[in-house]
């Protein structure tokens, strides 16, 4: 019974982040949301007996790829503010 209840919250913990993803408009919150949904995914697989391939999962995607989108997202991000002059011709 603990084992279905688990399983109940974990799935809803990834549908909710994974629709995260998709719906939110700020990149680095959509970034969050991916680790968290790469982490729930990983919490599954524990579940189903397969120690490695969750620890392959974290390792990969969550250490790996979720870290790189950061990176990505932190350099390409554009400042706004009172530092930004505007050029007029």
């Amino acid at each position: 019974m603990m084992e279905t209840i688990a399983f109940v919250v974990f799935a809803f913990v990834t549908l909710a982040s994974a629709l995260g993803v998709v719906l939110l408009e700020d990149p680095w919150h959509a970034a969050l949301m991916l680790g968290v949904a790469l982490m729930s995914i990983a919490i599954h697989f524990v579940m189903l007996a397969a120690e490695f391939v969750a620890m392959m999962q974290v390792l990969v995607y969550v250490g790996g790829v979720l870290v790189l989108i950061t990176f990505a997202v932190m350099l390409t991000q554009r400042e706004t503010g009172a530092s930004e002059e505007v050029v007029q011709p």
